[in-house]
């Protein structure tokens, strides 16, 4: 998908542009709300799959401003959608298999954004490690944010809701109920549980850890959610 000329940046990282052209700069700020060392002079950020849209463009202009260490972590074909650029460190590999990289930052980052991903680890790779690896990343007070995660039980909440029932026959121009499809739970599916299971980890690992809201002005908020992990 990076590489198909006939996609747009948003649709190379997985949405339709009515869901992101003209709304990332509101998702980098609730970003920034969480993650508050990226205003900071001289920290140092990694974005794990960080993609080709717009935001990984505002953590390079911000690291330019601030003279910040910024890590941009994802496969060389969505790498290579961004400009060289000196601001930004681009490693080109599969996380956390990479136990160069790993060990190379230990202990040192201030600020891990991994937003709209956990869901592909999920069905593809091993969630713990991929946990249990970027928490050993984290500098003291470091944050990680797991940002963008389609629980499918809050989906269901609120598409069984009053506001969820508007919110889907305005979208439709129809007076039908959701369908089912959007209200149901799936077996082996992203919900509570996995979300539960993270901040347990997290927490046994000597984290602080929280479900945290989007901005209500965020293209998925009433469908999405974030985990803010914190090492004290």
């Amino acid at each position: 998908m990076a590489q198909d000329k006939k996609l747009s940046r948003y649709e190379k990282v997985g949405f339709p542009d009515t869901y992101r052209a003209g709304k990332e700069i509101r998702i980098f700020k609730d970003i920034e709300s969480k993650l508050p060392s990226l205003k900071d002079n001289g920290s140092v950020t990694m974005d794990i799959g960080c993609g080709c849209s717009d935001i990984p463009h505002y953590l390079i202009e911000r690291a330019r401003q601030k003279s910040q260490t910024l890590v941009l972590v994802d496969s060389k074909e969505m790498l290579d959608q961004l400009p060289d650029d000196r601001v930004a460190q681009k490693i080109p590999t599969h996380f956390p298999d990479c136990p160069e990289l790993l060990e190379h930052y230990a202990g040192y980052i201030d600020a891990i954004i991994a937003y709209s991903v956990i869901q592909y680890v999920f069905v593809e790779g091993n969630l713990f490690d991929f946990l249990d690896n970027s928490l050993t990343l984290l500098a003291p007070q470091g944050r990680m944010l797991i940002g963008d995660i389609p629980n499918l039980s809050m989906r269901k909440r609120f598409f069984k809701s009053d506001s969820g029932i508007t919110a889907h026959r305005q979208f439709k121009a129809t007076d039908e109920y959701p369908p089912k499809d959007l209200t149901h739970i799936e077996e082996g599916s992203l919900d509570d549980s996995v979300v539960m299971s993270l901040l347990k980890k997290a927490r046994l690992a000597g984290f602080h850890a929280y479900i945290v809201p989007q901005a209500k002005d965020l293209p998925m908020a009433n469908r999405r959610e974030d985990i803010l992990i914190i090492r004290p």
